[in-house]
C-alpha cells in the first residue's frame, strides 16, 4: 500500500481534498484533536460509579481514561460527544452535559 504524501496538506485548498476531507491513513487521529465539533460532553458522577469499564470498551473514540483499572476523566480532545458511554453505563453515571452550559460555567 503506497503512503499519501500530505507533507504539505495545510497548503491545500479546497480542490485538493475530497468531499468529506480525507483520512489519509489508519491511526492518525490520535494526532489531531478531533473533539472540536462535540455539542454534547460526558460528565462522570465519581459517587455513582461502580468502575465496571462499560464506558472505556463501548467508546468508539477511546476517550475515557483508565488508570490502575479505574476510570479517571474523560479525553475530550478527542470525545466527539456520541454519548455511547452514557448509553451503555448500567450505574447511569454518566450525563452527557450540551457543551455551551460547560462553557459557561468553565468561563
Amino acid at each position: 500500500m503506497k503512503k499519501w504524501d500530505v507533507k504539505d496538506i495545510k497548503d491545500w485548498g479546497p480542490g485538493r481534498h475530497e468531499i468529506g476531507a480525507i483520512i489519509p491513513e489508519a491511526g492518525n487521529a490520535k494526532d489531531y484533536r478531533t473533539g472540536g465539533w462535540r455539542t454534547n460532553r460526558p460528565v462522570r458522577d465519581d459517587d455513582k460509579c461502580t468502575q465496571c469499564l462499560f464506558c472505556y470498551f463501548f467508546c468508539p473514540d477511546s476517550s475515557v481514561k483508565v488508570e490502575g483499572q479505574k476510570v479517571v476523566d474523560f479525553d475530550y480532545d478527542h470525545c466527539k460527544g456520541c454519548g455511547i458511554c452514557a448509553q451503555e453505563c448500567p450505574a447511569d453515571c454518566i450525563e452527557m452535559v450540551p457543551e455551551s452550559e460547560f462553557r459557561k460555567v468553565s468561563e
